[in-house]
């Protein structure tokens, strides 16, 4: 796709302009809900109804709750589920025609943007239609089953009751869905000990499920950047390489129904609440246990699969785990469990039939769970003003932290500090106190995961050194006003601070080197301030992906593989990247060797790299010092020429209305990069590959590739005939 066929999506969690409560606690999304099917308890009542009668297939012999029982986690415990014709319940079925995926759990399927594993169906009312009438599921014919219902009295007046009918007027197919729709809005899921530990009751979790919960949001794992908080899991369908069952035909997925190429093999990314009821897990039941989805998670996914996929979400890596950890983590995934608004199931409906039994689990390794207790959800009401915690050497930064309420500040005294920081509270700020030119380090040892994860709003870190992390500096993921301020980052893994799916977000005063992928990075975030930072020594210095309204101000990046990106990239939550204002740094002898992982994308971005601009539209880059970067000092491309040939992308991918002007260069692209040099740019200042005739370079006395770049000088027919001739000739150079 170009830019013409795709929304500007604003960033991750920030759809709704809210984004939600605060510290883990989330507001869940608005339901999808038609205008001409207001929920009412009569719908309610009279979907429950049909919800588990078999009048609704056509044999009479199977309901939704065959396949969605509420005793299996509204599912049915099948690698692939089985419709007409057969007999039996849950993994006893037998005789009858399998479907070639998964039963999807119906738990908070009211949350779906899409229904269905590959999204065929836009909300319940249409995905209610698609079961009862499919020939190899409930094989009913509509109008037959309006026949039916009409001969039942008890129907009749139930629907005329519901939807305003008069003598079975009211009786319908559409009304049918409409009916199972109200009801299936009820099966929600919220109140599960996270849900309580969110609240404000740090009892609700144990230690191993605090622990399990730090490993789902570090950067080892990344499984919150899929499964995000409160539904723990994501509008998009995702690439992650299962393999497909024996003797099963491949299974293209979301590609089906649309999106080509960037969606082959892409299916939703299913709740996790209730997870530990609903095995096997994945689209066709690929695995029996917990402990085998996260060995495949571990392993790199279907690339550990040894599956060729060119698409792989990026996110998927591998990564290793101890056994304790494994077990924290599931620890963790049974906290999600929450059935206390499970629907009783009734002893009979009005046609008659027989309705499912009640159905005792079978135990699946890690799926059988012990009761939970279901108190009611309060919110944590502070009983007391906020104060200021000091932490001394020796002592416990997160024990401070875990008796914090909003608006508390954590100060720390200087010395050593080997721990992961959780801060699940709003409006905290973590300070570092200066004694002697001595600051407090936190120090993962080259052992700990992440120093800092958070979700909270209102956040502010500063001076404090934090290095030796495994994985990660500092994460933000879903905060509002987030600030890193004063702080060194050393050795700490991918990222040295990681606001992601933001809004507000401020980085200043920070020193950040050594870093596998970028030291600064800010994703899927809006209103964004990068200012007054240095970053060297790593893969990326500054990176700005998938983000809208920043400003990158008075930075020196040197020494790193690539000093500035502002990059929009596939597969993201966020489907746009604009607005990014970059001024008045100095970019300077970017030449570092890339040491990052050669399978992400910034594992290729070339070595000599000064600012890449990377398919994002109207980025304004002016007053900046570009000096002695060997592959060059501005680019401005598209997605295509990172990407294999043919692919095709669910962003525009082609950078829009960019604008470079007032720079000094020199000394660029003296060595330059096996990818700059095939399109046989040496010795420039500035590249353009053709992408996006709208672009403007206003830089006189530089050397420039192709020789001749427009501005905004040129009329606008002349811009477009010239970047499709030169975009012509390169693709053929290429």
């Amino acid at each position: 796709m170009d830019n013409a066929g795709t929304p500007d999506i604003p960033p991750a969690g920030l759809t709704n302009g809210n984004p939600g409560s605060g510290g883990v606690r989330r507001a869940f999304p608005e339901m999808k809900l038609r205008a001409n099917n207001q929920t009412t308890q009569e719908k309610i009542e009279l979907g429950r109804l049909l919800y588990f009668d078999p009048v609704l297939s056509g044999d009479n012999e199977q309901s939704c709750a065959t396949c969605h029982h509420p005793d299996l986690g509204f599912s049915d415990g099948r690698n692939s589920s089985m419709g007409f014709g057969g007999k039996g319940i849950g993994p006893d079925r037998k005789g009858g025609h399998e479907v070639r995926r998964s039963a999807p759990t119906v738990w908070n399927a009211a949350f779906n943007r899409k229904q269905f594993w590959d999204g065929r169906a836009n909300d319940l009312e249409d995905q209610a239609r698609f079961p009862i009438t499919s020939a190899d599921e409930m094989n009913q014919n509509p109008d037959e089953l309006v026949k039916e219902l009409k001969a039942i009295p008890e129907y009749v007046r139930l629907f005329d009751k519901a939807f305003g009918g008069a003598s079975g007027s009211a009786v319908s197919m559409e009304n049918v869905t409409f009916a199972i729709a109200a009801f299936e809005r009820t099966i929600i899921s919220n109140n599960s000990p996270f849900d309580r530990y969110a609240a404000g009751d740090p009892t609700a979790l144990t230690v191993e499920q605090r622990r399990g919960l730090t490993l789902f949001r570090s950067l080892k794992t990344r499984c919150f950047e899929c499964h995000g908080f409160p539904t723990f899991a994501n509008p998009d369908f995702k690439v992650i390489g299962v393999p497909t069952m024996p003797g099963q035909p491949d299974d293209l997925g979301r590609s089906e129904i649309e999106g080509g190429e960037p969606y082959k093999n892409a299916f939703k990314v299913p709740t996790l609440r209730n997870v530990a009821l609903t095995a096997p897990y994945m689209h066709n039941g690929r695995f029996q246990t917990l402990e085998e989805v996260i060995d495949f998670y571990s392993n790199g996914g279907g690339k550990g699969e040894g599956l060729k996929l060119p698409n792989l979400d990026d996110k998927i890596r591998g990564f290793k785990l101890s056994d304790q950890e494994k077990k924290d983590l599931i620890a963790f995934l049974y906290a999600l469990t929450d059935e206390s608004k499970k629907p009783a199931i009734p002893d009979k409906v009005p046609s008659g039939l027989p309705v499912v039994p009640r159905v005792i689990p079978k135990a699946r390794g890690s799926a059988m769970l012990p009761p939970v207790n279901t108190a009611a959800v309060q919110p944590n009401k502070p009983q007391r003003k906020p104060t200021v915690w000091r932490v001394n050497p020796g002592q416990s930064i997160q024990a401070a932290l875990d008796r914090a309420i909003p608006g508390d500040t954590i100060e720390i005294r200087p010395g050593a500090y080997s721990e992961t920081l959780l801060v699940d509270v709003d409006d905290i700020t973590i300070r570092g106190l200066k004694e002697n030119d001595r600051r407090p380090i936190l120090d993962g040892q080259n052992k700990l995961t992440d120093a800092v994860i958070t979700s909270s709003h209102n956040f502010t870190i500063e001076n404090l050194v934090i290095k030796d992390y495994v994985n990660n500096g500092v994460t933000v993921h879903g905060g509002q006003n987030s600030t890193f301020r004063d702080l060194e980052v050393h050795n700490a893994g991918l990222y040295g601070v990681y606001p992601v799916e933001c809004r507000g977000v401020l980085v200043e005063r920070v020193l950040a080197t050594g870093i596998k992928d970028a030291a600064i990075y800010v994703g899927q975030s809006r209103d964004i301030i990068v200012k007054d930072c240095e970053v060297y020594s790593n893969v990326t210095g500054i990176e700005i992906e998938n983000s809208v309204h920043a400003l990158v101000e008075n930075n020196y990046a040197h020494d790193n593989t690539g000093g500035i990106l502002v990059f929009l990239l596939p597969n993201n939550p966020s489907k746009v990247g604009s607005d990014t204002t970059v001024r008045k740094n100095r970019i300077i002898n970017n030449n570092h060797t890339n040491f990052g992982d050669p399978t992400s994308t910034v594992g290729k971005v070339e070595s000599g790299t000064g600012l890449l601009i990377m398919a994002a539209d109207r980025t304004t880059v002016t007053e900046n010092e570009i000096r002695g970067n060997n592959s060059f000092g501005v680019a401005v491309v598209g997605l295509a020429i990172a990407f294999p040939k043919g692919k095709t992308f669910d962003v525009g991918a082609i950078p829009e209305g960019n604008r470079i002007y007032n720079n000094k260069l020199a000394e660029n692209g003296r060595n330059p990069g096996a990818s700059v040099k095939q399109l046989g740019a040496m010795n420039v200042d500035i590249l353009w590959d053709g992408s996006g005739w709208d672009n403007s370079f206003e830089q006189s006395g530089v050397k420039t590739f192709p020789a001749m770049l427009p501005t905004n000088n040129w009329p606008d027919v002349f811009r477009r005939a010239y970047a499709r001739v030169y975009s012509y000739v390169r693709d053929k150079m290429m």
